[in-house]
């Protein structure tokens, strides 16, 4: 054995049937311990799989393998003999063998473990994040990394094979708006000013447009001071960064669809994809599904209905359309024709904060099909038809209403579409549907200070260039914006780019910014327009999104090695921690307790 390498000759997933009568050595973890009437046989785990070991009483390893428990790691030396036929395991690569141990070492002891390592057992997060190190060697999570780590591989293969460059742009940079909150870092050798980790390296990519290479990515690290929900980290997060020069937006559109679609072919568990990604208004996405990532697989499409309502004997929609910039809204629910459903679905609504939903539902009446529930008394059989046919609903349909202003309810109602969805059986759950969200809004407006921002990302070209900015009342303006949703996420994010100086003055003026604000937040960018800017556009999709979908999590941080918790806290090595005061002194700050 003095040939073979210190620890191993071959990993835990390598021995099989051809190598029956071999010495062999190998390295990993207990991942349990079996006694079958006098003989232990025990999986031996590493990176790479697991092989059967074991040791009888004549083995002169037996007295040591007595005393091995879980996740200790060891190293044996052992004959690999072939399983009798009903013994092989064919769901293991080495389920034709075992290794009988011959010698034994104990690399390293554990201690009782805190979290179970072995099956998938619902345990804290609090725990699972403490001990990430632990929890990482449990398969599903395990494996979760690895698929991360084969996206990203996929990803640069694909993005080589089109001709793109990747570059690596700056991580300690200066503060630029980008629509969150920067993590400012003090500078010891300029006292009292900061420099902010990139939001996103927005600036750089158009930058590199300016400097005449044509087509960029990166995996790019961004760092935002955000509060977490189950799809977003508080700190971190990595994005496909892309952009190219001499496009529009269709050819964003043709560049990265085919990358997308090829990593869903290569690790989405051959769950089909649409091939055609429609281009939906953000008005209409509003409308048909309350949301700006919709989720397609729910067939259901919300329409208005409020002429139906309009004097109508339901008072309490007839006065509310009386009201300038209301409407009411239908959800369609095919097959949900029942008052049981309808009833669940009005208390899912009361839970939601709302006083509850009216609905209305189809069923055999004696004169043919007859409309039920309390709208329908109240705005009669002529009006609940026309109803019915604008939906193109039938007997045992049903229909949920909402009214008021659009922005008040739009966010219950995609939730009851979602939910209607799943309760009924209409959404297609093991499949990927995508969308283009197109023609954003350039911005909004404050509704109680009146204040107008910008709605989505401020460097984008508005359509219409200078004269819409110059004409158009500018919450009418469109820009060339656009976002790519999958599965009622958000995965993409990106536009062409505004790349004349005077459109971006104009376009910063509109949104209450001096020519002198813009020169002192984005002079480097402006100075660089006025030598020669190619037309230029891009986009980033988010990675650890796109791989939470393909391997099927509804928590970003499954996907992330070492992710914080809600309260942006790493539990593992205790961050955020308290400065010295002599780094404090270094720095020139003092630390203000919060009131």
């Amino acid at each position: 054995m003095d040939f073979m390498h210190i620890y191993r000759s071959h990993t835990c997933a390598d021995l099989n049937s051809s190598n029956v009568g071999e010495n062999i050595r190998l390295s990993g973890w207990v991942h349990r311990v079996r006694d079958h009437g006098g003989i232990l046989f025990i999986d031996l785990r590493d990176h790479y799989g697991m092989t059967q070991i074991l040791a009888d009483p004549d083995s002169p390893a037996f007295n040591v393998v007595e005393t091995l428990r879980a996740e200790w790691v060891i190293r044996i030396d052992g004959n690999v003999m072939a399983r009798d036929s009903n013994l092989i395991n064919s769901k293991l690569p080495t389920g034709e063998i075992e290794v009988f141990i011959k010698n034994i070492e104990v690399l390293s002891a554990s201690e009782e473990l805190p979290l179970p390592v072995f099956g998938d057992l619902d345990y804290p997060e609090e725990t699972r994040l403490k001990y990430r190190f632990l929890d990482l060697r449990r398969e599903k999570l395990h494996n979760n990394m690895i698929l991360r780590s084969n996206v990203v591989k996929s990803i640069r293969s694909r993005m080589n094979d089109q001709g793109f460059n990747e570059f690596q742009t700056p991580i300690i940079t200066a503060s630029s708006p980008e629509g969150a909150r920067d993590f400012l870092i003090p500078s010891r050798i300029n006292p009292g000013k900061f420099y902010a980790l990139p939001q996103a390296p927005q600036q750089f990519k158009q930058l590199i447009m300016v400097a005449g290479f044509d087509k960029y990515f990166q995996i790019a690290p961004c760092f935002r001071d955000e509060d977490p929900r189950a799809d977003r980290s508080p700190t971190d997060f990595y994005q496909l960064d892309m952009e190219m020069s001499f496009v529009e937006q269709q050819d964003i559109f043709d560049t990265i669809e085919p990358v997308l679609k090829g990593l869903m072919k290569e690790f989405g568990s051959g769950r089909p994809t649409n091939q055609t990604w429609p281009q939906i208004s953000y008005k209409d996405a509003l409308l048909w599904y309350g949301s700006d990532k919709p989720d397609l697989r729910n067939p259901i499409k919300m329409q208005i209905v409020s002429n139906h309502f309009r004097g109508s004997g339901f008072k309490i929609f007839a006065n509310l359309l009386e009201n300038e910039g209301t409407e009411i809204r239908a959800i369609p629910a095919p097959t949900g024709g029942s008052r049981k459903f309808c009833d669940r679905m009005n208390a899912f609504a009361q839970k939601e904060g709302l006083p509850g939903m009216g609905y209305i539902f189809w069923r055999p009446g004696d004169d043919g099909l007859e409309a039920a529930g309390p709208l329908a008394k109240n705005i009669g059989p002529e009006r609940t038809e026309e109803i019915r046919l604008q939906l193109d609903l039938k007997e045992g349909d049903a229909a949920f209403f909402l009214g008021g202003k659009a922005s008040a309810f739009e966010g219950v109602a995609a939730r009851a579409r979602n939910e209607i969805g799943l309760e009924l059986g209409l959404t297609e759950e093991a499949s990927f549907e995508f969308c283009w969200v197109v023609d954003f809004p350039m911005y909004e407006r404050d509704e109680e200070s009146g204040k107008l921002d910008f709605s989505h990302n401020p460097f984008s070209m508005p359509q219409g260039g200078l004269a819409a900015l110059n004409d158009q009342d500018p919450t009418a303006i469109l820009g060339y914006q656009y976002d790519l949703a999958c599965n009622g996420y958000e995965l993409l994010s990106g536009a062409i780019r505004n790349h004349q100086p005077d459109i971006m003055y104009k376009a910063f003026e509109l949104a209450g910014y001096s020519k002198e604000d813009v020169n002192e937040r984005f002079g480097g960018m402006v100075k660089a327009f006025t030598y020669g800017a190619p037309p230029h556009g891009g986009c980033a999709t988010g990675i650890d999104r796109l791989v939470m979908l393909l391997a099927d999590e509804t928590s970003i941080r499954e996907v992330i090695m070492f992710p914080m918790n809600q309260k942006a806290e790493d539990l593992m090595l205790g961050g955020p921690s308290e400065p010295t005061n002599e780094q404090l002194r270094e720095l020139g700050l003092r630390i203000i307790a919060p009131e």
